[in-house]
């Protein structure tokens, strides 16, 4: 099963860096960071369980990366709503259109 998880949060990281590069919307690009985010969480559950100490290291070190996917949710949403009612567009080329 470790292999597995491995191959899991690989293609998970992979297609979260393609979306992140290719996305033009400003809703995209967060969700394809929440992508590479779920990842690296199942990378450090995937290693916790292999090492099978007692102590819960992987599972806890999930709960940093949770927190900042939501904090960073959260903002890219207020942005694209901002950008959305002033603009009338969600497109991340015409983001510096928010300036005074």
């Amino acid at each position: 099963m470790f292999e597995h998880g491995l191959i899991l949060g690989a293609y998970l990281l992979c297609v979260g860096f393609f979306g992140l590069i290719t996305s033009r919307n400003m809703v995209r690009a967060p969700t394809s960071l929440e992508s590479i985010f779920n990842a690296v969480n199942l990378n450090f559950i995937t290693f916790s369980n292999l090492l099978q100490n007692q102590q819960a290291g992987g599972e806890i070190f999930t709960t940093f990366p949770i927190a900042i996917a939501a904090a960073e949710a959260a903002t890219g949403l207020a942005t694209a709503l901002s950008l959305q009612r002033n603009r009338r567009s969600t497109r991340i080329d015409q983001f510096n259109l928010l300036k005074w």
